[in-house]
């Protein structure tokens, strides 16, 4: 693969093609889980999850939902309140989910990666947390190369905190920003300094941290292409190795605290899309390497490098460079892939702590993936994460000719193709430089569950 993948904002050919779609987070996406899939399901593909000879380490994901303040934006499974006890409580049942797991990987326990997100990590104290990576730690075997990052808000951390972080064995950590301007900040509640987040982000670095990454929003409200250049610049300028710049899907009927956000003060279509195509101008002059979908990176961070040479995944965590791993989810809505299916524990808390009151694993749903969805989700990941699929080798692992497999699919690629979105040619899918800021209206083809004329409607818009 070449050192860096190119791409084109071509905002007419995105203004003609954007529509609504899955991030594709996974494949099948999360809405087709059965309620048929529980416990014992999952309890029977974990012992069987190195049959063979096969050994797969595991990734392991945290959720902590808890926020001291609501931003108006989010749509993530959060619990916004000032009670810590209700935070104290949530960190009980966690420890009790974990006794109820970890035996069940007692045979290949080893870890390669862990990701803690929420909510806000930092709602919880440094002791607090500290306490829980070493119960992990006492029921799994971490690398001591694997990579472990947080989530942090940098309102509710200091030097301290971020050293203790570091000491407790985090080696990554990714920053919400969304954007420093000062009245954007005011309409969607999160005040918070360019001052603070650097202070963050020096001490991270004099700790040790291998990555940084700053997640921003395009299309929140009082937004402009001046304020958000600004924000850009000022971005850059702090150097993190990742930077996230996510469309903001403004869907109140489904998010209730997007109800506080006046829908007058959000930026004209036309505007949201300058704002995509003044930020990846921006990045790109600043030689940051765009991996897929919202993610850019310094062509030396750990997923440009893993794209290059051909091993980026994609994960329910975004773009993960350990395809290799099983994932264990752990807490409050927290969804796991082990071998050939997905599962997820309890949405709500109540139900989270009756299930582990009982002694029951807290898996709500999941799903057993077929043939065709493994077929299906090989090629929709080597879109999202390489821009390309080989019909050969795809043919070859999964014994089928594949233009005659996806006939219906080829068809309406040429559409595609005509479009300016791929190229076909020489027995491969290509997405085009133009394609790919709109690489997931190329991976639904692909999505034999969106053969419905009104599937889309359930997901946010493509950009």
């Amino acid at each position: 693969m070449s050192a860096s993948l190119p791409y084109e904002i071509d905002l007419e050919l995105i203004r003609k093609l954007d529509r609504n779609g899955p991030r594709y987070t996974s494949y099948p996406t999360a809405d087709r889980f059965v309620d048929t899939y529980g416990p014992d399901a999952y309890r029977g593909w974990v012992a069987r999850r190195n049959i063979g000879g096969v050994r797969r380490a595991l990734s392991i994901y945290v959720h902590l939902p808890f926020c001291s303040t609501l931003c108006f934006y989010c749509g993530c499974n959060k619990i916004a309140t000032r009670d810590r006890s209700k935070g104290a409580r949530y960190l009980d049942y966690l420890a009790r989910e974990i006794e109820l797991q970890s035996p069940l990987f007692a045979s290949d326990k080893r870890v390669e990666q862990m990701h803690w997100g929420g909510g806000t990590p930092t709602f919880f104290d440094s002791k607090q947390l500290a306490a829980l990576f070493s119960q992990l730690c006492s029921h799994f075997d971490f690398a001591s190369d694997g990579e472990y990052s947080i989530e942090i808000d940098p309102r509710t951390v200091d030097a301290e905190g971020v050293a203790a972080l570091r000491a407790m064995g985090f080696n990554r950590m990714s920053l919400g920003v969304q954007d420093f301007d000062p009245d954007v900040q005011k309409a969607v509640n999160r005040i918070q300094s360019e001052e603070q987040t650097r202070a963050v982000m020096d001490a991270a670095r004099r700790e040790g941290f291998l990555s940084l990454n700053v997640d921003l929003i395009y299309g929140l409200p009082r937004q402009n292409l001046i304020t958000f250049n600004r924000t850009l610049a000022r971005v850059i300028a702090a150097q993190p190795d990742r930077i996230a710049i996510y469309n903001y899907a403004h869907l109140p009927e489904r998010f209730t605290p997007q109800r506080r956000i006046i829908a007058s003060e959000l930026p004209q279509p036309d505007t949201k899309l300058k704002l995509l195509g003044l930020a990846a101008q921006r990045l790109a002059e600043a030689g940051y390497v765009y991996i897929g979908m919202d993610h850019f990176a310094k062509p030396g961070d750990a997923l440009a490098v893993a794209q290059r040479q051909g091993r980026l995944t994609r994960n329910f965590q975004g773009y993960s460079t350990h395809a290799e791993c099983d994932l264990l989810a752990l807490g409050v809505s927290s969804i796991g892939q082990i071998g050939p299916t997905y599962s997820q524990n309890f949405r709500d808390l109540e139900n989270y702590y009756a299930s582990i009151g009982r002694g029951e694993l807290p898996v709500m749903r999941g799903l057993e993936l077929t043939i065709d969805d493994l077929l299906r989700r090989a090629v929709i990941r080597s879109l999202m994460c390489d821009f390309a699929v080989c019909k050969e080798i795809t043919g070859v692992s999964y014994l089928i000719d594949f233009d005659e497999y996806f006939s219906e699919e080829l068809i309406e690629l040429r559409e595609l193709e005509q479009c300016g979105l791929v190229a076909l040619e020489d027995g491969w899918i290509n997405v085009t430089p133009a394609g790919r800021m709109l690489v997931r209206n190329v991976c639904m083809v692909f999505d034999k569950y969106l053969r419905g004329a009104h599937e889309p409607r359930r997901y946010s818009r493509v950009i």
